[in-house]
């Protein structure tokens, strides 16, 4: 299996100023990011950045970062520069690492840059798993998402898709034992020819009222496979008081 793992970094954050340089047991989250990408089956990982200090940090550590432009509107945009200047074929396949997951399962990574690899007639691909708690399923900040029988994604969606018109007329209090929904993970793997005509697409109506980009490959007529995780992954950096759970993870590892 052959892709590339890239991570957009940026430095301004206005939850967590300089977020990818945090400490996190001696060395900046960006070093962490990479260092997980590295343990999936990626030929190279790379992370695109706007900012000088990540660059230097990033190639202090022995790594490879790429300076790209600061005005980019997503990380998408930002991949998009960054493949130019890896001078990557239309035929090959990049994953999206976020650079704020110190903890991503490199599993995670090579199951969507395999979903893009099995099928060609995919634009990109991305994952799910699971919700099994009411209150997660009825969360607006919990993005669900609705599959075909090819496990392609038919909708995402803030609301509670797809929604048990018949039990919950009757019982709302827990989900229905036949309602499986399921919640999207935000790793999305692309082809290089995809990430070159994703900026060119118009924004769509539905992207701009729930707030997700991804929707606008849909609305455009794409396909976006989606690998089914056995479990949810752990959370990111955020807060604060993400960056603490984080650090007392490492911490709890360094002792093993």
């Amino acid at each position: 299996m052959s892709f590339v793992a890239l991570i957009p970094a940026r430095l301004k954050s206005t939850r967590l100023p300089d977020k990818p340089l945090a400490d996190i047991g001696g060395k900046p989250m960006i070093v962490r990011v990479i260092e997980q990408a590295l343990k999936s089956s990626a030929r190279l990982v790379c992370v695109a950045t706007d900012d000088e200090q990540i660059k230097a940090a990033v190639e202090a550590a022995g790594y490879t970062a790429i300076l790209t432009r600061s005005d980019h509107p997503s990380g998408t945009d930002r991949l998009a520069e960054a493949i130019e200047h890896l001078g990557l074929a239309d035929d090959a396949v990049v994953v999206n690492v976020q650079g704020d997951e110190p903890l991503i399962d490199p599993l995670l990574i090579d199951a969507v840059a395999a979903k893009l690899i099995a099928d060609r007639s995919l634009a990109m691909s991305t994952a799910c798993h699971a919700i099994s708690d009411r209150a997660d399923f009825l969360n607006s900040n919990v993005v669900k998402v609705v599959l075909d029988a090819k496990q392609r994604a038919m909708y995402f969606s803030r609301a509670a898709i797809p929604w048990p018109r018949d039990a919950f007329m009757h019982d709302q209090a827990v989900l229905p034992a036949e309602l499986t929904p399921l919640r999207h993970i935000g790793i999305y793997g692309y082809r290089a020819e995809f990430l070159r005509t994703y900026q060119k697409l118009s924004p769509s109506c539905i992207e701009s009222i729930e707030a997700l980009e991804q929707l606008r490959v849909l609305w455009h007529g794409y396909s976006i496979g989606v690998h089914i995780s056995a479990d949810a992954p752990l959370a990111g950096v955020d807060t604060p008081e993400d960056l603490a759970r984080v650090r007392d993870a490492f911490a709890r590892l360094s002792k093993i």
